[in-house]
């Protein structure tokens, strides 16, 4: 049977066009259940009488039909394996469909689950169940409406279907369709055609069976709420949004909560270079960190300044707090962050007026039960600071109690300060190693389950072998004598490296890259996988693989002595490191020796090893501090961050130790010719593909990102030139103390944290100029040298491949649009990775000093209004001593404290006295220089303390953490 669906589209110049679609209706579509002898039945997916729930609402066996709000609102609730036997009518499949794609493809793995019994019935194709739209009637009201038609349909279908004697003999109700539906007027008219229906929390308090499930239900209001004032101004409605927005009296842009001070954010803007600054609960306005909000620009003399105060709430229940008390706390607050600004420092201020679009995910945290007695109730505190607390109702309080679980928000109403959410599950007990790195993973946005069976079935069949035709098409260099060197304990080894002399007196010189392009052909899961996933990510004492371990650890890592893939850079060079001549080929190669960087350092060391492995190593050593010395002539930066190394208990995962990583000679070594490699690769195949190489540059970062690094060398009695990425190295080389020899490090620390983003990017987006990588001050740069752990290597493989015309080409390789798409998700999913790992760093350094105490020296990195930010570079650990204020309201940085003068980068002697257990973060406290009332006392402070102007000496420091 065929109809005809009309509509009409108005297009850009204004022109009205009437569309006209034939649309096929069929009578053959089944009901899938298995009460019926009518229709066509799909075994897989059938809708059992196995399953019956008990509900006190209606006490027949009954499937469900539910509503598109419903699965948009109730997802947590359906991923539970309670409701089972639930009609899935296309329309509603494609409304999710098009208003959130994340929760469509978790309704499409429950539908795709076969022991859920989630049934797809194509009602807008069934003969009986289409509903054509009526002149004046909405989409939406249609949409309701198929879904009643539908639901109906159903009804009386398995009520035609069941016989009455059947039912008689067996003592059984007839089995019935329940509507599901939270739209006040879908249910009223549903009532009024005699639909049984329900909305999705009556149904789910009717469950007697499951009086937990509750919990996940997604909350608009609490019963039983009070009805209290309003505690923000109104959002504008989203016609006025667009309409200030059109008339540039609104900004649009992304909000940023601050995660050092609950009061303050901003937004970013492209008007404005820095974004515009957010201060005060009312301004903040209920937004989230994430969401896209729309911002009123404030007249200039109402402009303010970033506070550089370290601001916490502490009050969890401040919701039992009288408002007048509260509002008092919160204006005393606010006065103390706009104190500081002065007209040389103000910013850009704003108040945010309505939120475009929400960007709310599930949070990670625990739950601070309510101090009333008999209340389910509570707060629940997120993880990431960012994130306000949480209100969420719940009956398992006791049970959740120093649990991680996982919340999600749902609504936030003005008369509320936080918004309202709901309990999705718990992850485990809090400190456990597996729970805290579960965390970790969520908060960060990593993919970290399982590959699937569709993805593990394209890996190569075991035992896998290289067969004769492999060598046919492919350089045979198995008589090289090639060697890796990575950090002690790796299994993916992606990279190895070869020097020879040549007759002519030059150097011949291989990187040779694991060939993953080969295992991993484009466009099937394995590769689709890969590509989402983007990159390896490494926790302390535990890796999140891009691809199955099969490839990362065994097929694809080049290990000593064993036959490998590879794709392979051979230059020529002379003996001044001078390129003379190059060459790309795949290749087949057998590492002879597979080392860590000290065991490497060890041969290059020892004169009296004479072998080809150790003469290649002192030739590519001497080769490496040339290019090094080069590039820096050039402009390149050497910069630092604080990184160490943990000893892993191997049954507990506990760290046993924990030391600051050491970098030789040959860890330069080895970097120096993966940079060679990645700019060579770069530069072919940005000639040979000008529109779709992907590469990756590293933007200047603007002058204002510097300010605190010239400010802090000023204090220090240095000049910091920010001119060229010249004149900053060279600026930075010259930041040298000789009674601090840790002095140089903390500039260049200081200096990174000044650096914006690398990013991928696709060559024909940017004109070339724009190419520049600042950092490395290479006009060109890509990666190439790493495919085991990201996929943007994978693809610039395919690139070089084709290009030399070792693997043929494909569409989506050469187009630029999908392409950027993946460089944007490459983007992410690298910035969440280094993230992730820090994170996984600043907890285990948190377990490390568990019930220890220890003598350190610290450095202050940055001072704040109330606060100094602290590095202890033992254990490349930071923490914050915070500052009291005194009666006058004034902190001890805006005049001294005891005489003493804080100044960046100065020596001090922390003592770490706590655990916030939440944040998994140390809490120091101050030893040397002694301050009176503040430091932690000793006896000979006591005694002893210096009144003068000048600090005393430094000393050691004393950590003391207690236990959680």
């Amino acid at each position: 049977m065929q109809t005809l669906r009309e509509f009409t589209r108005k297009t850009k110049r204004g022109n009205i066009l009437k569309i006209v679609r034939e649309h096929y209706l069929r009578d053959d579509i089944g009901c899938g259940s298995d009460l019926c002898r009518q229709c066509f039945q799909n075994e897989v997916y059938q809708l059992t009488s196995q399953h019956e729930i008990r509900s006190t609402l209606f006490k027949c066996p009954h499937y469900l039909v539910l509503d598109t709000n419903v699965v948009l609102d109730q997802i947590d609730v359906l991923e539970e394996d309670v409701l089972r036997n639930v009609v899935v009518l296309s329309t509603v499949l494609n409304e999710v469909k098009h208003k959130s794609s994340s929760i469509y493809k978790r309704f499409n793995e429950l539908i795709h689950d076969r022991t859920r019994n989630f049934y797809v019935f194509v009602n807008e194709h069934h003969k009986d169940t289409y509903a054509d739209r009526e002149p004046d009637e909405t989409a939406n009201d249609r949409n309701d409406r198929a879904i009643r038609l539908a639901t109906k349909w159903y009804d009386n279908h398995l009520q035609a279907s069941q016989s009455p004697k059947d039912l008689q003999r067996t003592g059984r109700a007839a089995t019935r369709v329940i509507l599901l539906t939270d739209d006040a007027g879908n249910r009223a008219k549903a009532e009024a055609e005699g639909i049984l229906v329900s909305s999705a929390a009556e149904y789910v308090k009717s469950l007697e069976d499951f009086p937990l499930l509750v919990d996940k239900l997604s909350h608009k209001t609490f019963e039983n709420e009070k009805k209290g004032l309003p505690q923000y101004p109104p959002h504008l409605s989203m016609k006025e949004l667009l309409e200030g927005l059109r008339q540039k009296k609104l900004l649009q842009g992304a909000f940023q909560a601050s995660r050092e001070n609950y009061l303050e954010g901003s937004v970013n803007v492209e008007q404005f270079e820095k974004g515009i600054l957010i201060q005060g609960r009312e301004s903040l306005n209920r937004a989230v960190d994430g969401d896209l909000v729309a911002v009123e620009l404030l007249p200039e003399e109402e402009w303010s300044a970033p506070s550089e105060i370290v601001l916490e709430e502490k009050n969890v229940y401040a919701d039992e707090v009288p408002s007048e008390e509260r509002a008092e706390d919160e204006k005393d607050m606010l006065k103390q962050v706009r104190a500081a600004a002065t007209s040389a420092e103000r910013t850009p201020t704003g108040r945010i007026v309505g939120i475009v679009r929400r960007k709310w995910r599930q949070y990670c945290g625990i739950l601070q039960p309510s101090l009333i007695e008999d209340t389910n109730r509570h707060i629940f505190v997120p993880a990431d600071r960012k994130i306000p607390r949480i209100r969420i109702e719940t009956r398992q309080a006791a049970k959740l109690l120093n649990q991680r679980i996982i919340v999600t928000i749902d609504t936030w109403p003005r008369n509320s300060r936080y918004p309202h959410g709901h309990f999705v599950r718990s992850l485990g007990p809090l400190g456990d190693m597996a729970t805290e790195n579960e965390v970790i993973l969520l908060e960060h946005d990593v993919p970290h389950c399982k590959f699937s069976d569709e993805v593990l079935s394209f890996l190569p069949q075991m035992p896998w072998t290289i067969t004769e035709e492999d060598y046919a098409k492919r350089v045979d260099l198995r008589d090289l004598y090639i060697c890796s060197v990575d950090p002690p304990g790796c299994t993916d080894i992606d990279d190895a490296l070869h020097c020879r002399e040549l007759p002519n007196g030059n150097l011949e010189v291989g990187v040779h890259i694991a060939d993953v392009s080969h295992f991993i052909r484009p466009g099937n899961a394995l590769d689709k996988e890969a590509g989402a996933r983007g990159t390896t990510v490494y926790l302390v004492g535990k890796r999140i693989d891009m691809v199955p371990e099969l490839l990362s650890s065994n097929l694809c890592s080049l290990v000593g002595g064993v036959e490998r893939f590879a794709f392979s850079c051979v230059w020529e060079v002379d003996q001044e490191a001078n390129v003379l001549g190059k060459r790309f080929h795949k290749s087949v190669i057998k590492s002879k020796r597979a080392m860590t960087y000290e065991e490497a350092q060890v041969i290059i060391d020892d004169s009296t090893q004479q072998n080809e492995i150790a003469k290649s190593l002192r030739n590519l050593n001497r080769l490496a501090k040339i290019l090094k010395k080069r590039r820096m002539d050039n402009g390149a930066l050497v910069l630092a961050s604080p990184e160490i190394r943990f000893q892993v208990d191997s049954e507990t995962h506990e760290p046993l130790e924990v030391e600051v990583k050491q970098m030789r000679e040959t860890n330069s070594m080895v970097e120096e010719f993966m940079l060679l490699a990645n700019i060579t690769v770069a530069e072919h195949i940005a000639t040979e593909f000008s529109e779709c190489a992907v590469l990756r540059r590293h933007p200047r970062p603007p002058p204002t990102n510097f300010d605190p690094l010239v400010k802090a060398a000023r204090y220090q009695g240095f000049q910091v030139d920010i001119e060229s990425g010249l004149e900053l190295s060279y600026s930075l080389d010259k930041c040298v103390k000789a009674d601090n020899p840790y002095f140089n490090t903390m500039i260049r620390i200081l200096t990174t944290r000044c650096m914006m983003q690398a990013v991928y990017f696709i060559s024909g987006s940017l004109q070339k100029e724009e190419f520049f990588h600042y950092g490395l001050a290479a006009p060109i740069y890509t990666h190439f040298t790493s495919p085991i752990r990201r996929y943007s290597d994978i693809m610039v493989h395919r690139l070089l491949a084709a290009s030399i015309g070792a693997d043929s080409t494909y569409a989506q390789l050469l187009e630029r649009k999908s392409n950027e798409e993946l460089c944007h998700n490459l983007n992410y999913r690298h910035k969440m990775a280094q993230y992730a790992g820090r994170a996984s760093v600043a907890l285990n350094t948190h377990l490390f000093f568990r019930g220890k105490e220890e003598d350190e020296e610290g450095y202050v990195l940055f001072v704040r209004k109330n606060a100094l930010q602290v590095l202890i570079p033992k254990y490349g650990l930071e923490g914050t001593l915070y500052l009291k204020s005194d009666k006058e309201g004034k902190d001890g940085l805006e005049r001294t404290k005891s005489e003493i003068v804080f100044i960046s980068m100065r020596r001090i002697t922390p003592s770490d006295a706590a655990t916030n257990v939440q944040h998994e973060k140390l809490i120091f406290r101050l030893v040397k220089p002694y301050i009176k009332g503040f430091s932690v006392e000793t006896e000979s402070d006591k005694t002893d303390a210096q009144p003068a102007a000048t600090p005393p000496p430094p000393k050691k420091t004393k950590k003391d953490k207690k236990k959680k």
